[in-house]
């Protein structure tokens, strides 16, 4: 796979996604959809074509190693200090949660009545494991890892990161999280390459994940029946002020502990012994008389228009 091959497999998850919805929209009712049934549709739009991909490729017709394939192993020094980047992240992704939240809702708050509805073990699996392995393994395994590709891998990590971000953020399909998602999927494609290993994302998004269950059920668990009631009123009732006020806290809690996780970002790469590998990956000049592979073509594009159209269309009927 190429670069070009990145973009039209995410023009054909946005074509999938579309396909699904219309579907549902004319014999959902005829499909029994529960919220375990949506989580494992929505990771199917984007294992199926990945796996199409790489099987027309050749990539899955070859010998491949673990190592080879990304998933290099990592050491437990590094695993710890991802689990400590993972808290560090968390005031910034709230921050720009609630920064979406002066237009549009919370997306991840309006499935919780649902979402509580299924035993923790099952959500926890689902959310916390199945769903980000399958989503760092189509972003950061496939997609960043073949944007790389461009030029040779060169000096090509800039473009790759931001393409493999801006993607993930998109296939959200929602502004409340695809703004805080092309924020942490840039931290995740950094952490991929630092560690030169696609677990450290898979940890770190695992980590991440199964932590917003895990809260979102003890809060249940402590609050009981009122829990429910309490979000739902709180969600409506929530006055503007009140938003930038809680916003300026962890605006100021995020601006101390972000540039502490940039540091981990670091210490990881000096662990790993990765400065030369991202040193070429991200400053390497393209050798000469080599003419330089444009990451952007018309799939990504039609694609980005098409992704910002629905959320826009999702957006304006909600109002």
């Amino acid at each position: 796979m190429t670069s070009k091959d990145a973009n039209w497999l995410f023009f054909t998850v946005i074509l999938v996604h579309f396909g699904t919805v219309l579907f549902l929209l004319f014999a959902g009712d005829l499909i029994p959809f529960g919220i375990v049934t949506n989580f494992l549709v929505s990771e199917g739009i984007l294992m199926v074509p990945a796996l199409l991909f790489l099987l027309f490729s050749g990539e899955l017709k070859r010998p491949v190693r673990r190592e080879a394939a990304g998933f290099r192993r990592i050491k437990i020094s590094t695993v710890l200090m991802i689990f400590l980047c993972t808290l560090l992240l968390m005031p910034l992704v709230t921050v720009l949660n609630a920064l979406t939240m002066f237009f549009t809702d919370n997306a991840v708050a309006s499935l919780q009545g649902d979402i509580l509805n299924v035993p923790f073990p099952v959500m926890l699996f689902m959310i916390g494991i199945f769903g980000p392995f399958c989503e760092e393994f189509v972003f950061r395994g496939v997609m960043y890892k073949n944007y790389c590709r461009c030029n040779g891998g060169v000096g090509s990590g800039i473009p790759a990161v931001a393409l493999s971000a801006l993607t993930f953020g998109l296939m959200h399909m929602n502004f409340n999280q695809a703004l805080y998602a092309f924020v942490l999927g840039i931290f995740l494609a950094l952490l991929v390459e630092v560690a030169g290993s696609l677990w450290a994302s898979v940890a770190c998004h695992m980590f991440f994940n199964s932590f917003e269950v895990v809260l979102m059920y003890l809060s249940d668990s402590i609050l009981g029946s009122d829990y429910e009631q309490a979000l739902s009123d709180t969600m409506q009732t929530v006055t503007t002020q009140e938003l930038v006020a809680a916003l300026s806290v962890y605006l100021v809690i995020a601006a101390v502990t972000t540039p502490i996780a940039v540091c981990i970002l670091v210490w990881i790469m000096k662990n790993e012994e990765r400065e030369e590998a991202v040193r070429i990956l991200f400053r390497g000049t393209p050798q000469r008389n080599s003419e330089p592979e444009h990451v952007l073509s018309i799939p990504l594009i039609v694609a980005v228009v098409l992704s910002l159209a629905y959320m826009s269309l999702e957006w304006f009927l909600m109002q």
